[in-house]
Order: C-alpha cells, then structure tokens, then sequence
C-alpha cells in the first residue's frame, strides 16, 4: 500500500474518537476526517476516501458490521481496523470475514495504533 495520507474515524463517542486521534502519530501529516456513526461513516468514505478508517462496532443507526459491509461494497480494498471493547472471538471472526486489517482493543494505547498503521504501510 502506499503512504497513508487520509484516516476516518468512526465512533458515536466524542471521547474515543479524540482519544484516537490522540493516538495518531502528529509528525505524519495525516489528514483525519470524523464520523459519529455508521451511516454517516460510509457517506464520509465515500466523499473523503481515506487510506484508512478506524471503525467502532457498537454505534446507533447504522453498527459498524453494518457500515464495514456497507464500505466494502463501495470499495473492496478498504483497509479497515475494528476498534472495540468486544474483543470475543465470535466478534474478531465476524470482522474478519468482513475483511477488516486487524481489531484493537478499546481503549487503544498509542503503540498499538502506531503498529496498526505501520504494518498497515507494509502490506
């Protein structure tokens, strides 16, 4: 994949989502655009189209595994990683047949961010 320039963040909490940014790197000059739940995330993909979308599973109006189906419809090679406090395995193996990149624990810590998007780059 090429160099990450674009990150979406969906998540209905206010908190997570600046708690996320907050675990991106600042020195990259990402340009990180937001969304407050599923639906609004996908009409976020489709006009902002980032490298990468941190995607929430448990959100009102449209869930994640919802949006995650919806996004990979649009655009198959959507680089998607789950950010969630489920961390069952049914959920871990129910994201990744929808193609997800990887699934972080919430709350994220900043070295597993950084690691996501870096083996993110690798791919």
């Amino acid at each position: 994949m090429a160099a990450i320039k674009k990150i979406l963040i969906v998540d209905d909490s206010t908190s997570a989502r600046f708690f996320i940014k907050g675990c991106i790197p600042k020195d990259k000059g990402y340009e990180i655009a937001e969304a407050s739940d599923g639906a609004k995330g996908v009409e976020t993909y489709k006009s902002f189209r980032p490298d990468v979308t941190f995607m929430d599973l448990t959100m009102p109006v449209m869930t994640g595994f919802e949006a995650i189906e919806h996004i990979k419809a649009i655009d198959p090679h959507a680089v998607i990683i789950v950010l969630t406090a489920d961390i069952q395995a049914k959920t871990i193996e129910r994201v990744t047949a929808l193609g997800v990149v990887t699934v972080l624990k919430k709350p994220p810590v900043k070295a597993s961010v950084e690691e996501a998007l870096n083996k993110i780059q690798g791919i």
